[in-house]
């Protein structure tokens, strides 16, 4: 039985705000994403729909005139750092697995590596698939924060994943039972 649900996430103030602002189209995209090949990376799709979900909560708004500056916010951007921090904090207090909370938060934290200085790092699969979900549904300038979703519409998707997640999550402790 998971502690925290997506749904519960979508609830909460925090999200409704830090997410709204990046984009919850996006966030709940790269979240479908993230469960849909969670299997390949023999990674949770719990958890790989948690850390999608909130990949984007640190985003700062980079407005100037009215309008996003992509180009400043490429330059100044650690929204990754800031989201892995507000995230984890967030799912400690709704009661998450600490164990689980910190391997959201790290996956959140390496999603991007706009702000790293030039290296290489060696990626967790959890830290691999977020990435790989977020660039699947990116768009050109961050056209993917801009697109927009009603919060109902929103709801809907996000219930139709949690139990997607209980399906995937049940299913596959069947067959480890079985094996």
């Amino acid at each position: 039985m998971r502690k925290v649900t997506l749904e519960m996430l979508i609830n909460h103030p925090i999200v409704q705000k830090y997410v709204g602002r990046s984009g919850m189209e996006h966030a709940i995209s790269v979240a479908e994403k993230a469960v849909d090949i969670s299997a390949d990376y023999h990674v949770s799709p719990d958890l790989a729909a948690k850390a999608g979900l909130l990949h984007d909560i640190g985003h700062y708004e980079w407005y100037q005139d009215g309008k996003w500056d992509f180009e400043k916010y490429k330059e100044n951007d650690i929204h990754a750092i800031k989201g892995a921090a507000r995230a984890h904090k967030l799912l400690v207090r709704l009661g998450e697995n600490l164990p689980d909370a910190k391997e959201i938060a790290l996956a959140i934290l390496l999603h991007t590596d706009s702000y790293l200085p030039e290296g290489t790092l060696h990626l967790h699969p959890l830290q691999k698939l977020v990435a790989q979900a977020d660039t699947a549904d990116e768009e050109p300038s961050g056209g993917h924060h801009y697109r927009k979703i009603d919060f109902e519409t929103a709801r809907q998707r996000i219930i139709l994943l949690d139990q997607k997640i209980d399906y995937l999550i049940k299913t596959t402790s069947s067959i480890q039972q079985l094996g």
